[in-house]
Formats: C-alpha cells, structure tokens, sequence
C-alpha cells in the first residue's frame, strides 16, 4: 500500500513549523477567551496589507509589546510607550496599527462592560450554521454579509482596523468558521 502524503490546507503547506501548528491546532477551534479574542484582534488588524506568515512569526513579541494582551493594561498604554513600539523591531512598526491597538482595548473594555463579555458580544456575528469543510481555496471567500455586519457594529463602536476582510480572518482565527478544505487532514 503507497503512503499518501498528509493534505492540509493550501495555505499551511510552506513547510513552516508555526504555520503547521496555527494550522492544525488553532485555525478554526472556538475561542471565548476574552483574552484570546482580543490576541486575534490585535493580530488580524496587524495583518493588514500583509502576509499571516509575518504576524504568526511575531506574535510572542506581540504579546510582550502588548502586556500579554491585557486589555485593561493596553487602555492606558502612554505616549511614550506606544512610541518606544515603533523602534521595535519584533513588531509591525506601523503608527496607525499601534495606536488602534491601543483604541481597541479601551473599546473592548467598553464591549465589556455592555454585553457582560467580548465573547458575548462578538460571538453574536456567527453564523447561525457553520459551513465545514469547503471544496478548495477557491471557495474561501474574502468577506461574508455576518463579517459586513460584524464589522460595521465594530466600527459604529469605534473599533479600527476592522474591516469586512478583517473580520472575516478573525471568524477563521477564533473558530466562528471552519474553512478547512474538504480533503484536509484536520476535521472538526
């Protein structure tokens, strides 16, 4: 009998150790961890304009950068700490994204303090039936009218960095959507 080769989703197949492991052990398993919410927030809106692969890489330092995503640390982040980020090379030195990190949290404390929880909040923008198992990459679509939604509520709230494609990557991320390939390795 010939071996097959393991089939994991096209994205996971560069070979990378962390790519494999976000792949097989995050990529689509619910999150309601308002901690870990928020961590994909941040990284996803750090992903603007760039590859997952450059944030995955990252993300221990984002988490030292970011009080280990403590959003009641974050809120009150000063000037001259959020200055002092766009000399770190471990993150993505871009002014717009650290300062929204910064909006975020103090936002997300505000979601908080409303719904009881983030994840009381966010997790209202699920489809009511996840779709598993798409046929290729293809299918996989950019943004959904739950991630329009989503993302217009967030933005009414005065998120940023939370557009449509945003929070469609952050419904992959925290497991609102399972979009693994049909013949991935990986079933849920």
């Amino acid at each position: 009998m010939k071996h097959q080769p393991t089939k994991r989703c096209d994205w996971a197949n560069n070979g990378d150790k962390l790519m494999l492991y976000y792949h097989d052990h995050e990529w689509g398993v619910p999150v309601h961890d308002d901690r870990g919410l928020f961590e994909f927030l941040v990284l996803e809106g750090a992903q603007s304009g760039l590859s997952w692969d450059t944030i995955l890489k990252r993300r221990e330092n984002y988490r030292k950068a970011f009080k280990n995503f403590d959003t009641t640390r974050v809120a009150v982040m000063t000037a001259k700490e959020r200055a002092r980020l766009l000399h770190d090379s471990g993150i993505v030195r871009n002014r717009l994204k650290i300062e929204s990190v910064v909006n975020n949290a103090k936002r997300f404390l505000e979601v908080q303090k409303e719904f009881g929880s983030f994840d009381a909040y966010v997790w209202q923008f699920a489809p009511k039936k996840i779709v598993r198992g798409v046929l290729t990459a293809k299918d996989i679509p950019a943004s959904t009218e739950d991630s329009e939604r989503m993302s217009k509520d967030l933005m009414g709230r005065g998120f940023t960095f939370v557009g449509p494609t945003i929070c469609y990557a952050y419904m992959q991320a925290v497991g609102m959507v399972d979009d693994h390939i049909s013949n991935c390795i990986i079933k849920r």
